[in-house]
């Protein structure tokens, strides 16, 4: 039962992390209002960490921000290592 949402949560953060920061990506480029560094980390810490990392390489958004070239896929690191410890739990 837990298997089921645990895959719809990995998808929306990941998708959110992903829209935000092309989202942001643009905003940049138009001079517009960002998207705080904060959310950023937050919504990819929340489980967003494939799509946050994915999408600061496929919109090439914070790169140059060591905090976030490193930071992005340590959690994407972490978040794995954790699926890997809880999933055999909740089958």
């Amino acid at each position: 039962m837990m298997v089921p949402v645990l895959i719809v949560v990995l998808i929306v953060m990941n998708g959110l992390a992903f829209s935000l920061m092309g989202i942001d990506k643009a905003k940049a480029k138009a001079g517009a209002w960002r998207i705080p560094e904060k959310t950023l980390f937050l919504v990819t810490a929340l489980f967003g960490g494939l799509g946050g990392t994915a999408g600061m390489f496929f919109f090439r958004h914070k790169t140059k921000h060591w905090y976030f070239r490193l930071g992005f896929p340590a959690l994407l690191i972490v978040q794995i290592a954790l699926l890997i410890l809880i999933l055999p739990k909740l089958l």
